[in-house]
């Protein structure tokens, strides 16, 4: 998809001065002359111009006009007021680029032309930071007023701009503050709110916990998806509580899971990984190395998507 180009108009009218109208008034009295009086009048009249909220120190002679003020000087004065140094003007014009014809705001559709224009794949990392820096509350889909405001929050107002955006912001989420509000914030954006969720589906799970990892990944990432991918049957879901822990497992609890204790208040789930993790070990160590068999699905395991 092309990306969208957005066309600017170039008004020629210009905006009056009030020493235009008050040396029209000056040469109708009765009894006025065109003399040095009168010139002082224009004079005085012509510092007052108005440019918005601000005097325009112009002293014009001989009845001349102040300055022309353009309406395309007023729009960007007004917009860099309004947007903070971006164009709300603009953000909004970029957004129409992509709305959905039948709704105030852009879905799966418009949200795949946006990523093609930002030469970025949908699944990719940066558009989940995208995402968290636009607080968006549903995947695949941006509001208008959650468009807007992301767009004035990474100080953007065109496909150029957000794409000269991303380096910061990907240093940004590294931050351990950042990260942390990052992480959380995806498990929101995971939920299905239509449907009222409470909770993630483990495919889904799965997919978000190595996506928000994707810079930083801890040692026991891999190790903790493989035990949900192979135990169907004991994980219903993923909590938010499981989805928050999981962040401070992974900071606290070191690669080989020695100082894991269950006297401490993880999970249910951190317990049984860490029980599958130690038996995967001693079996490695007893067969030499050699590949394990896989443990068998049980029935209940139709139940659930696969990863």
């Amino acid at each position: 998809m092309g990306q969208c180009v957005t066309k600017c108009k170039n008004p020629t009218s210009s905006l009056g001065s009030k020493s235009d109208k008050d040396a029209g008034k000056s040469h109708g009295k009765k009894g006025g002359s065109t003399g040095g009086a009168n010139k002082d009048e224009v004079a005085k009249s012509s510092a007052d111009v108005i440019f918005n909220g601000t005097k325009v120190s112009e002293v014009t002679v001989e009845g001349s006009t102040a300055p022309a003020i353009s309406a395309g000087d007023l729009r960007r004065e007004q917009s860099l007021q309004e947007g903070e140094g971006v164009s709300l003007a603009r953000i909004d014009e970029m957004f129409l680029c992509y709305k959905d014809e039948h709704e105030d705001a852009i879905l799966e559709e418009g949200m795949e032309r946006f990523c093609n224009d930002l030469c970025v794949d949908p699944a990719e990392f940066k558009v989940l930071v995208l995402a968290w820096k636009f607080q968006a509350a549903t995947m695949c889909k941006f509001t208008r007023r959650e468009f807007v405001d992301g767009c004035k929050a990474i100080q953007a107002d065109s496909i150029p701009g957000i794409c000269s955006r991303f380096s910061v912001l990907l240093e940004e989420s590294r931050g351990e503050e950042s990260f942390k509000d990052l992480y959380r914030f995806t498990f929101q954006f995971g939920l299905d709110a239509e449907q009222g969720q409470r909770s993630l589906q483990r495919s889904i799970a799965i997919a978000l916990w190595r996506l928000v990892f994707t810079l930083d990944t801890p040692p026991v990432l891999e190790r903790w998806l493989d035990f949900l991918s192979e135990n169907p049957c004991g994980v219903r879901g993923i909590s938010r509580d499981t989805w928050n822990m999981f962040l401070n497992f992974t900071q606290s609890i070191g690669q080989d899971l020695s100082n894991y204790s269950e006297d401490e208040a993880w999970p249910s789930l951190f317990d049984s990984f860490v029980e599958w993790e130690t038996e995967r070990r001693r079996r490695e160590r007893a067969d030499g190395g050699a590949e394990t068999e896989p443990a068998a699905d049980c029935e209940a395991a139709s139940m659930w998507p696969g990863p």
